[in-house]
């Protein structure tokens, strides 16, 4: 026992010992109080390994606002940290494996910092410029402190001339390659004697950055410098404009290599300069003499990247990096109708191209994270990426309810320093079926529900009811419905509520809440008769009798939400076929709405008129925020909104069938509706593998091949009409009554069900 006691105090003392010695992170800027808007910082630390550390390498890096990471002269982040913002005063932290990048001998550690400060919809400043890093294993000691050298790099500037609109916090990027080196980033440190040592501004949790928490999604993926696969010149009197073209709409850093006598001014945009009506970002650079090479580090989007010089300037090669957020395509569609294969493919690539820090509304005017937006977004990204891209659905609802004011009232865009608005129908659709619950279902992470589920109920709470039982109007800082005419707002906020309360009271019952899931329940069955009651009159739901219509778009939310009932079917069938006043945000609800009333033909033909324009535009691969472009379309007329590929999820959703049941995927139903097409199919990556479906329609007969992965099971409804199933080419349904065998089931509670494990499956249905 005492061999035992001395041991315990000698490894306590030599913890307090090792923890002596061990230098603490600062946070560190440099020279003092370092806040200018747009400013470059530049930080060098050396250190002497004589063996490598075993294992990984992982620093925690954290700053406001960017970071560009070499280590050994090689790049070993591009463009880390995530905006600040995961509540309104906290601040991100990025884990980095540094390891790859390691030598004997001497390590050259050099961090180019850009911080925006000034306001923005996708950012909260903290007021100065700072860097801190920490070394995360137990082999490697580094830290932020006094003994790294840190400097203002003197070659940016912010350029004269337009600024970007109010909405971006990042600043047009000038560079004169004259006025600082970029050897900095490799030189022995020796050379960098004039260079001052990092002043230390405070510990971890310090003000103005407090508590650091997580990055929660991946590093950017990095395509890389490529060369343009074609460009033109248009040559000018003083100056030339070399026009490369992407081989789609993306996230992208211009580069090039080029010959000049120095003091040469290039500019640098692309076609999306003025996306949405606004002047967004831009670039330039002034060249030293010689021959150099240039990357202008702040991404931009678009199809085409403009250089415009002036003579005299040789260009070598114009080059381009693209980055996104870390995901894949893991999904796809595609019918015998080659207008839906590409409504999907722009889509999908319209998904990507608005993903980065958050969901964004577009990736040019603001780059705010809209909720409404996020909603349809998110439930694309389930059918079209695969399961890394859930993280940053995840971060955006940790955001949201971190956000959540001392009053209850959630807001977005968050997070945002200079527009922070109560959108009351879009904070409805976040936390309601469509939303958290959405999420839930193809992830099945009941973590992240229990932690918000009591900010989520907060609140609904805000809200209180009419004595004649509906819900009574809040006008939020924005009453806002949706682009366009005839909106019967205070009708759509009763069915946004009445989806809020079907969502929440699944997480209530998710989470063994018993009691309330009842107190829920029991307001989604008074709410729906006095919905009914009130609203309803006749032929049409109108809340606001005065509009000139029925607006399509409370019409359908009545039908997705499950407040009207297949009585009202028939009246809400013909005004969608006769009303189009959705803007393309609320039209994938009028859509989801036909097909939920069994009208696959209605939807896919409503669908194909509606998003024509777009779909079928020559040039661009991504779709707009309003049914035209600029003047033609709504809000500014971007045309790099993805809130208009809801069609990818009703495509994969309900032309195809498939959409889970219990959460995580742990069983999915596969209900197809191909109205006129005669062939489709569709794969998606679940959390649980990959689900395909591949359908043949050749007379009365179906055909389906089934793809159901491990520890999942698939369950097909069987229609009235259908007289004979067989399974792999043996007969498991015929007349009416089912024949279970090896591998399958039925269920016969509500109508008649097959259900299927694992495995690859033939389905043949007879009608």
């Amino acid at each position: 026992m005492f061999r035992q006691f001395v041991i315990l105090i000698m490894v306590g003392l030599w913890s307090v010992w090792a923890q002596a010695d061990v230098p603490a992170a600062h946070w560190i800027t440099a020279f003092e109080n370092q806040s200018a808007t747009n400013t470059w910082l530049c930080f060098r630390r050396d250190i002497r390994l004589d063996t490598l550390p075993r294992g990984s390498v992982n620093l925690k890096i954290a700053a406001d606002s960017k970071y560009w990471m070499w280590i050994n002269g090689t790049l070993a982040v591009f463009e880390g940290a995530v905006k600040r913002g995961p509540t309104p005063e906290d601040t991100y932290y990025d884990t980095v494996d540094i390891s790859s990048f390691l030598q004997e001998g001497n390590n050259t550690i050099a961090i180019l910092l850009w911080y925006f400060g000034k306001e923005g919809f996708s950012y909260q400043p903290s007021g100065k410029a700072g860097l801190f890093v920490e070394s995360l294993s137990p082999t490697f000691s580094l830290c932020s402190d006094k003994q790294w050298l840190a400097t203002v790099h003197a070659g940016y500037y912010t350029p004269a001339g337009p600024q970007p609109n109010f909405r971006l916090p990042e600043s047009n990027i000038g560079y004169d390659a004259r006025r600082f080196s970029e050897r900095w980033i490799s030189m022995p440190v020796d050379s960098l004697s004039s260079w001052p040592a990092a002043v230390e501004v405070g510990l971890l949790g310090c003000k103005p950055w407090n508590k650091l928490y997580p990055r929660v999604i991946p590093l950017w993926k990095d395509y890389g410098l490529r060369a343009y696969d074609r460009q033109e010149w248009h040559r000018g009197i003083d100056r030339d404009t070399l026009v490369c073209y992407l081989p789609y709409n993306m996230q992208v850093t211009p580069a090039f290599e080029l010959e000049s006598q120095g003091g040469d001014t290039i500019g640098m945009c692309t076609d999306n300069y003025r996306g949405g009506g606004a002047n967004n970002l831009r670039a330039e650079y002034v060249t030293r003499s010689g021959v150099q090479q240039y990357e202008s580090l702040g991404w931009i989007n678009g199809h085409e990247v403009y250089y415009i010089l002036p003579k005299g300037v040789t260009l070598a090669r114009a080059l381009y990096r693209e980055s996104s957020y870390d995901t894949s395509f893991a999904g796809s569609f595609s019918c015998n109708d080659d207008f839906y294969n590409r409504l999907w493919t722009k889509a999908q690539r319209t998904l990507l191209v608005t993903m980065r820090d958050t969901y964004m509304d577009c990736p040019d005017r603001e780059r705010a994270q809209w909720w409404g937006d996020e909603v349809i977004e998110s439930g694309e990204s389930f059918y079209a990426l695969c399961p890394r891209s859930h993280l940053l659905i995840k971060k955006g609802m940790y955001e949201l309810m971190r956000w959540q004011r001392p009053d209850g009232t959630i807001f977005s865009p968050v997070p945002a320093s200079n527009y922070q608005t109560e959108l009351p129908g879009q904070m409805l659709a976040s936390v309601g079926y469509y939303g958290f619950w959405n999420y839930f279902l193809h992830t099945g992470d009941t973590a992240t529900i229990a932690d918000l589920y009591d900010a989520v109920k907060r609140y609904l709470e805000v809200w209180e009811y009419n004595a004649n039982g509906t819900v009574k109007f809040r006008s939020g800082e924005w009453t806002w419905g949706d682009w366009g005419t005839n909106v019967d707002i205070q009708g759509l906020f009763n069915a946004w509520y009445y989806l809020a309360l079907d969502g929440v009271s699944r997480m209530a019952d998710l989470l063994d809440k018993r009691e309330d899931a009842i107190e829920l329940r029991r307001q989604m069955v008074s709410l729906k008769e006095s919905f009914n009651r009130v609203f309803w009159c006749g032929d049409a739901y109108r809340a606001n009798r005065l509009l000139p219509d029925p607006d399509d778009r409370l019409q359908a939310l009545a039908v997705v939400s499950g407040l009207a009932d297949e009585s009202k079917y028939d009246a809400i069938r013909e005004l969608l076929g006769r009303y189009e006043y959705a803007s393309p945000y609320m039209e994938k609800y009028v859509l989801e709405a036909l097909f939920d009333m069994g009208c696959p033909h209605e939807a896919l033909a409503r669908m194909k008129k509606r998003f024509g324009k777009m779909v079928d535009h020559p040039r661009l691969t991504t779709l707009f925020e309003g049914w035209g472009i600029g003047p033609e379309g709504f809000g500014g007329g971007t045309y790099n909104h993805a809130w208009s590929g809801g069609g990818l999820t009703l495509l994969s959703q309900k032309v195809c069938g498939i959409s889970p049941i219990e959460a995580g995927y742990k069983a999915f139903r596969v209900t197809p509706q191909m109205g006129p097409l005669v062939h489709a199919e569709a794969s998606l990556l679940s959390v649980r593998g990959r689900i395909s479906v591949d359908l043949t329609r050749s007379g009365h007969k179906l055909d389906m091949l089934l793809t159901v992965p491990a520890d999942t099971r698939a369950i097909i409804p069987i229609a009235d009409n259908v007289c004979r199933v067989k399974l792999n080419g043996r007969l498991v349904f015929k007349d009416k009554k089912p024949y279970p065998g090896q591998g399958c089931e039925f269920n016969t509670s509500e109508g008649v069900s097959l259900a299927v494990s694992s495995g690859v499956w033939r389905i043949a249905f007879s009608y």
